[in-house]
């Protein structure tokens, strides 16, 4: 019996023009489908089916691409968990952050709290899938690794740590077909009174080195960074989690 696996995209933007394209993350989220699951892959999007760059996504050798049309403005979190709850998938691959629209990077966590699936962080490799569960590799820090094993069905977004996505096809791009499916259309009400603005990278305060030779200053900025103020938190009841979490974030400034 094979596996179902289902990819989601989104619209990307190119990081200078802004004009729309196949997002980068998403499009190595159906690179790793394609790699599990081959022409058995389905992948969906929630949004509008007229959209030129979708066809980057069918150039990458797909036959067809599920679309649950909705317009601009349209909540995306009812309709994806509506059809996958009833797809029958066992694994669902995304990226971790869209490129357009809000950009909040919160859909993935949503929509597993939703389903009532486990979550992956960082997926980098699915290494096997044996009957009600895989084991996967989770990228980390560093080029770190972590080989977990969790439960199926689950959800895992994907980022730069995955295989690259193949180049997309003109001729396969054309030829692809754009599966329409009508959807209940939920306005994003939040999105809807909220201020959009471009994100930018907070500062990070550098560390200043003394060292005398070169070797040392690299040794130095290369070391792996240990933290002295944190806290292991074991065999505590949830509450009291809660609290140190609340703790720390009212102390870094977080939440006043």
């Amino acid at each position: 019996m094979s596996t179902k696996i289902i990819s989601l995209v989104s619209i990307g933007a190119h990081p200078t023009s802004g004009r729309p394209r196949r997002a980068e993350q998403d499009a190595r989220a159906v690179e790793l489908g394609l790699q599990l699951a081959g022409d058995n892959l389905q992948v969906l999007h929630a949004g509008d089916v007229a959209e030129p760059a979708l066809r980057a996504y069918l150039g990458m050798g797909l036959e067809q691409l599920h679309v649950l049309e909705q317009p601009v403005g349209a909540d995306a979190l009812p309709a994806l968990t509506a059809y996958l709850r009833d797809a029958g998938a066992q694994v669902v691959l995304t990226g971790s952050q869209a490129e357009t629209g809000e950009g909040s990077g919160m859909l993935p966590f949503l929509l597993a709290e939703s389903l009532g699936w486990p979550l992956v962080v960082g997926l980098a490799q699915v290494e096997s899938i044996d009957g009600s569960s895989a084991l996967v590799l989770q990228a980390l820090p560093r080029g770190q690794r972590r080989r977990l094993k969790v439960r199926l069905p689950f959800l895992a977004t994907v980022d730069n740590a995955a295989p690259k996505a193949r180049q997309s096809a003109y001729g396969p791009a054309r030829r692809g077909v754009l599966q329409a499916d009508e959807v209940e259309v939920v306005d994003d009400e939040l999105l809807a009174v909220a201020t959009l603005q471009p994100a930018k990278p907070r500062p990070k305060r550098l560390k200043v080195i003394k060292a005398k030779s070169g070797a040392d200053r690299m040794k130095a900025a290369t070391a792996k960074a240990s933290g002295g103020g944190g806290q292991v938190l074991k065999g505590v009841t949830a509450q009291a989690g809660a609290e140190a979490i609340l703790k720390l974030l009212i102390e870094e400034g977080v939440v006043r």
